[in-house]
């Protein structure tokens, strides 16, 4: 089972809030995020997207902080987004150590900057924001392990687009993880750019 094998803090978090038994979505993805490779992860709502994205972000950072720059980057569409997966992620990291910060248009870039410069593992943000942070040094992004995209659908709007474009440009190797209730022509795209020898898993 794929909770079996996820990180033992992760573990007893999902003991915790009285988590089982897996979708059938996360029984087929969670092995194949964690094995490194990008991936497009396609489900209807309430398949488990969501939590399939922290728990394999928690574990490929190992539950614990390190550094000061993040080290997995999530795009979400705008700020209530960000603010929901915030909270979401703040439900799983109770009991570690790992700092999560959302940045979104209407916060103040500079004060996103001085908060981010105290040190952060997982970003949540936008990707105007994000590209903006990119563009003024206000975020370092050398020791990124996953990049994942939550809800991709709003990629669909052409300047949340390109600004996805500019902000991969500036990446490191690293993983992509996609997730959206279909495969849009747009997200196909994305292999052209980014995401190299994709596998595709859906419920």
């Amino acid at each position: 089972m794929p909770f079996k094998k996820l990180h033992p803090n992760i573990q007893e978090e999902l003991e915790a809030l009285e988590i089982i038994t897996p979708t059938p979505l996360q029984i087929k993805s969670i092995p194949v995020i964690k094995s490194g490779a990008n991936v497009f992860c396609t489900g209807v709502e309430n398949s488990g997207k969501t939590t399939t994205l922290i728990l394999t972000t928690l574990h490929k950072l190992k539950c614990e902080a390190a550094g000061d720059t993040p080290r997995a980057i999530i795009l979400v569409e705008d700020k209530e987004r960000a603010l929901a997966l915030y909270d979401a992620f703040i439900i799983y990291t109770r009991h570690n150590s790992l700092r999560v910060y959302a940045g979104y248009d209407q916060l103040h870039i500079d004060m996103q900057k001085s908060e981010i410069f105290m040190g952060i593992d997982i970003l949540i943000s936008t990707p105007k924001t994000l590209h903006k942070l990119l563009l003024l040094n206000g975020v370092g992004t050398a020791q990124i392990k996953i990049f994942s995209i939550d809800d991709a659908e709003f990629l669909v709007q052409k300047s949340t687009y390109d600004a996805l474009m500019a902000v991969t440009q500036s990446m490191n190797k690293c993983q992509y993880v996609v997730y959206s209730e279909k495969m849009q022509p747009k997200l196909k795209r994305l292999e052209s750019y980014f995401m190299e020898y994709p596998k595709v898993v859906s419920a």
